[in-house]
């Protein structure tokens, strides 16, 4: 009978054969290095010419791109640091300018004022002119009438105490004696 073409682990070898796997087979040993070499080289030159090429461009397109990044945030960043500068001086310059509106009406207002009270004071001197002329007349009233019943009073204290009425000279005389003093 004829041997079969192929054989399985578990029948027997005949004598003179070594069994085992081929690759520690020391007659493969030159046949496997060559396909190991041309197994390398096919693995290097399709890594070299397709998948490196591929890669590195990828590796390249993102350098690029965080690059471009970071040259733009670079840019937003002089940006809004301009933008900072330009918010604080305007600021600046808005407490400037509410500075000097403040200053210019508190002068105004104390000018105002100033101008009011001087009014005020005006008409308080011309009513305490005229309350002192008033008070002056009425005075000067009062002094002509003082004279008249300073000698009706004396006349009629006289009167009272002694009984009988003194002469108008006599009162007039002596009233005009205590006025002079």
């Amino acid at each position: 009978m004829a041997e079969p073409a192929h054989k399985t682990g578990t029948e027997a070898v005949p004598k003179g054969e070594h069994g085992g796997f081929p690759p520690f087979q020391a007659q493969n040993f030159a046949s496997q290095l060559v396909w190991l070499a041309i197994a390398f080289v096919l693995l290097y030159v399709l890594m070299a010419k397709l998948a490196l090429p591929r890669v590195g461009a990828a590796i390249e397109t993102r350098q690029k791109r965080i690059d471009d990044d970071i040259a733009e945030a670079g840019r937003l960043k002089q940006d809004s640091d301009a933008a900072i500068a330009a918010y604080e001086k305007a600021l600046a310059d808005a407490r400037a300018g509410a500075q000097t509106i403040a200053g210019e009406m508190r002068e105004k207002q104390t000018a105002e004022a100033e101008a009011t009270r001087k009014r005020l004071e005006d008409q308080l001197n011309a009513k305490l002119a005229d309350a002192e002329k008033s008070i002056a007349a009425t005075k000067e009233a009062a002094m002509r009438n003082v004279r008249g019943i300073a000698e009706d009073a004396a006349r009629a204290i006289v009167e009272r105490l002694i009984g009988k009425a003194p002469s108008d000279s006599a009162v007039g005389a002596a009233v005009a004696d205590v006025l002079k003093r």
